[in-house]
């Protein structure tokens, strides 16, 4: 079955319930998702899944940890990933996202 259906969940302290995109052509649609916690994260994974969403990406900010959470929630429905930094961005990453 080729994708059709695939989502990426995005945090950003400031989203709300309505941080919603969608992209769509002919045989793909995407939908960009933000949230403002894990947990919402969590729920937002579950619906995506029901409405028939066949992949999640997460951002960077989840790392394994919070990858781990949501896989753990979907279970094995659909496959979970997530971006990662290598050390050369750890610096930088640290000036965006740091205490």
């Amino acid at each position: 079955m080729p994708l059709s259906d695939f989502a990426f969940i995005d945090f950003g302290a400031d989203y709300s319930d309505e941080s919603t995109a969608i992209i769509q052509s002919a045989s793909l649609k995407t939908r960009i998702v933000g949230v403002n916690s894990l947990e919402k994260a969590e729920q937002v994974a579950l619906a995506l899944v029901k409405d028939g969403v066949q992949l999640i990406e997460l951002c960077g900010w989840f790392g394994p940890k919070g990858a781990a959470r949501i896989i753990d929630v979907v279970g094995d429905k659909v496959p979970v990933g997530f971006v990662g930094h290598g050390p050369d961005s750890i610096d930088l990453m640290h000036d965006l996202f740091g205490p």
